[in-house]
């Protein structure tokens, strides 16, 4: 999973006064507006009406009393506007100089800090934890606006809505995309003390998720007997999902899926025992809910609501942002219109369409006759549609473990998974160089680097005696974030433009160097894999996007009930799962009410991320397509340097098509027939 990271500081800090009707009244009246207008106006010609305009009304949308009088107001834009042509060319090179050193300097001070959180570093102590919550970067906003160095952006560089930005863009220049995107696209002068209490609260759900840990050797079965071996920790939901995933190549492995899908259903209910959370002094049968001491039964309590009290203090952390983005009021219109610059309709028409598609059901026959029975709900996560599932998770656990003995040798090993990927030999060199792998306490991540000065830090869980099967596919994962991260920060024509346009990009690319992870073992493959695999991306999109729906309809319900309890939020979740899963499971799987699809922890700590998941299958599929007879180096490195432009944009400059899942629906339909 790609971190979140701030947005970027002078450029996108600052922003906003576009649609006044819905914004709060200014302190700036309109004759003061109209005066400093008219007299750029007679400077600069009519020529620079639009860019006069809009950056006059940018500023006194976010102008308090506290930063001057109006007539500082007017000062202040005489004195720093500038024409377009070198003078603008000349702000923005320098802007982008400050954003970089700022940006890059705080976000690599925050990775430097709370190592021994995110890191295997032991014991977690009070100190730790209150430096984790601290954010060094918590007054920036503050400063550079009262220094007015926020607003010099603002007047100079137009905000675009995303309907003008979707009207226009696909006839913008770089030039044209790096100056909307040096306007910034954070509609908020967000208060120090805001920015400081939503760090402390996302750091603490941070905590919570990555020490939310079983200990899988005190699992009993129906029978009381343990069902796995001692030592096994899984992180709730990573590990113990892919640990269910991986049962696939065992025989008789259902009882342990039932029993990983049993701890699922209790996790989502909270009815698992507070005492089963990340220790192994006890024994639970997650089956009779019963845990016991030594073979004697003892009295156990559930975990509380932890769980939902925490997503409850995280939704009410980004509701504290919607008093200061007037444009973008709550923090579901900032996650898709701001973040993902796709409305949220299309997106879950999108998923929907896949949802109900009739393939869903063809695909689902085929894993019943391969399996040799119904389908159980847990078969969301069934694996066996791409080649080399059959082989047994010990046999792949002994391959990474020797392979990879500690977080270093992986990090060796980079520049030559390039070189396998398709990369130049010198290229490769170059993006290793530029990454940095760490043994992390969570499943794993990969915090990007915001300067040039600063490595790109991945980070996977390496289990004692080595990376198992598991972390090296979770670091490859990352590694694909990390590789992205570097050539669209190093190979950008500007700064304001490095990155892609959204987390499901990112994912994508996250995905296609995952998928690779036999390959780069060196396993023979399946000579009808590209056709499986299609199967295999097309059942991996059908789950996560069922998961996106309740993530997405779990947001709409808090904003729907702020004052909610954790336990009515519980219920709520519960619900709404079911709801979700009766409507486009059930008729699949020919059972219903289940909860399952609440699993994921991203909704605890990662708000409304999940969407980008499915985007980034739909993303992955269509650049797979199109990769099938091209080599991955060089087309990344073309499609990387598109850098953050709109996102169908972006996919018609790399692909030739919008973003659809029509292209996923018409390859499965070919590939079904190829499987039989």
């Amino acid at each position: 999973m790609k971190r979140i990271s701030l947005v970027p500081i002078i450029l996108s800090l600052a922003n906003f006064a576009l649609l006044n009707a819905q914004a709060p009244a200014r302190f700036i009246n309109d004759a003061a507006v109209r005066k400093v207008r008219a007299e750029l106006l007679q400077k600069f010609g009519a020529a620079e009406e639009f860019r006069v305009e809009r950056g006059v009304e940018q500023v006194a949308g976010l102008w308090l009393e506290a930063d001057g009088q109006a007539e500082e107001f007017a000062a202040f834009c005489r004195e720093n506007f500038v024409a377009s042509g070198a003078p603008q060319a000349a702000l923005l090179k320098k802007l982008e100089f400050y954003n970089e050193a700022l940006y890059g300097h705080f976000a690599e001070m925050s990775l430097d800090k709370d190592q021994p959180v995110d890191l295997d570093w032991g014991e977690i102590t009070p100190l730790d934890i209150a430096m984790n919550g601290f954010n060094p970067s918590a007054h920036l906003s503050d400063d550079l606006f009262q220094s007015k160095l926020a607003f010099i952006s603002l007047l100079n560089f137009p905000v675009y809505t995303l309907a003008e930005k979707t009207a226009q863009g696909g006839s913008w220049d770089r030039w044209q995309w790096a100056c909307a995107r040096a306007a910034g696209s954070n509609p908020t002068r967000l208060p120090a003390a805001v920015s400081q209490k939503i760090s402390t609260v996302m750091a603490m759900a941070g905590r919570y998720i990555a020490d939310y840990n079983i200990h899988m050797g005190s699992l009993l079965g129906p029978d009381n007997r343990p069902l796995f071996p001692a030592g096994m920790k899984l992180i709730v939901h990573w590990g113990i999902r892919d640990e269910l995933k991986a049962r696939y190549a065992e025989k008789g492995g259902i009882t342990k899926q039932h029993a990983i899908y049993r701890m699922m259903e209790r996790i989502i209910r909270q009815e698992i025992p507070a005492e089963m959370i990340n220790s192994d002094r006890y024994q639970w049968n997650p089956f009779s809910n019963a845990v016991y001491d030594r073979g004697k039964r003892i009295p156990a309590q559930p975990e509380a609501d932890v769980r939902y009290r925490t997503l409850l203090d995280a939704f009410q952390a980004m509701r504290l942002i919607d008093p200061h983005s007037p444009l973008y009021p709550d923090h579901i219109r900032r996650s898709f219109d701001l973040n993902r610059e796709i409305p949220e309709r299309e997106v879950e028409a999108m998923f929907k369409e896949l949802l109900s598609s009739p393939q869903v059901k063809k695909v689902a026959a085929l894993i019943s006759r391969r399996l040799g029975r119904k389908l159980q709900p847990f078969d969301i996560w069934y694996p066996g549609l791409r080649s080399g599932t059959a082989i047994a998770e010990e046999t792949l656990d002994k391959m990474t473990r020797e392979k990879y003995p500690d977080a270093g040798a992986f990090e060796k090993d980079m520049a030559n998974i390039l070189v396998q990927l398709g990369f130049t030999n010198d290229r490769a060199a170059f993006i290793a160089a530029k990454v940095r792998v760490d043994p992390a306490r969570g499943s794993g991540h990969n915090a990007q680097a915001q300067s040039g000065k600063f490595k790109s830090r991945l980070r996977t869980r390496v289990a004692g005696g080595g990376m198992n099967y598991k972390g090296y596919n979770i670091a490859l994962h990352e590694f694909g974030h990390a590789v992205e991260n570097v050539l669209d920060l190093h190979l950008i024509d500007h700064y304001s433009l490095a990155g892609v346009p959204s987390g499901a990009f990112t994912e994508a690319f996250a995905y296609i160097f995952q998928e690779r992870d036999l390959d780069l073992l060196g396993m023979v493959q399946d000579p009808r894999s590209r056709e499986l695999k299609v199967l295999d991306t097309f059942w991996g999109a059908y789950e996560i996007m069922g998961v996106s729906l309740v993530d997405m309809q779990v947001w709409h319900w808090l904003y729907d009930h702020p004052q909610a309890s954790p336990a009515e939020l519980r219920e709520a979740v519960s619900a709404i799962a079911k709801s979700v899963w009766n409507q486009y499971f059930a008729p699949v799987f020919g059972v219903r009410d289940q909860v399952i699809l609440a699993i994921y922890s991203h909704m605890i700590h990662y708000t409304l991320y999940l969407p980008h998941y499915a985007l980034g299958n739909v993303i992955q599929f269509q650049l797979e397509d199109f990769l099938k007879d091209k080599v991955l180096g060089p087309e990344m490195e073309r499609m990387c340097a598109a850098g953050n432009i709109m996102p169908q944009e972006w996919m018609k400059r790399a692909v030739g098509s919008e973003i659809s899942v029509k292209p996923m629906l018409k390859a499965v339909d070919r590939a079904l027939k190829l499987a039989k």
